[in-house]
């Protein structure tokens, strides 16, 4: 009897892993539309952004403004799932040290993701949302120069 009893609880904690190991990836899935080449073009300049999946739990995005023939915005990104939370974690080079700001997922649905970061200046608010399968649109917000800002780009899928 002692062995089944053993048996039934190592079998029922193994599937629970197996659950938890599932449902983790979860909120990094739902993110599968943002995977591919983007682009905005304005008369400000052209902004590209390009996903692209790493693994199960990290997607990872370049993402360039150019006017003309110079670069005004570089900045890599990574969105991570560890655990049961998302992450979306941005580089900008020549602010911050270098160091990547990291914003956290507020609010998830299978057509938008908004994250936040209350203590950044700017922007405090990223979100990506789908509008058809081939474009969306990124807004960012926060404050500047003790301003509230925002800014949206529409963008369509290149490839």
């Amino acid at each position: 009897m002692f062995h089944k009893s053993t048996l039934a609880l190592l079998l029922l904690a193994f599937v629970s892993c197996k659950n938890s190991d599932a449902n983790e990836k979860e909120k990094i899935k739902a993110a599968n539309w943002l995977l591919g080449n983007w682009e905005s073009k304005s008369v400000e300049g052209n902004l590209t952004e390009t996903w692209e999946k790493v693994n199960d739990s990290t997607f990872q995005a370049q993402s360039y403004f150019i006017k003309e023939k110079d670069t005004l915005h570089f900045e890599s990104i990574t969105l991570q799932q560890k655990g049961d939370k998302l992450t979306y974690s941005a580089t900008v080079k020549g602010q911050n040290n270098d160091k990547a700001v990291t914003f956290k997922l507020t609010t998830g649905t299978e057509k938008q993701m908004v994250f936040e970061n209350p203590k950044h200046d700017y922007p405090k608010k990223i979100i990506y949302t789908q509008i058809t399968k081939d474009s969306l649109v990124a807004n960012i917000s926060g404050i500047q120069q003790g301003k509230p800002s925002s800014e949206q780009f529409s963008m369509k899928k290149i490839k």
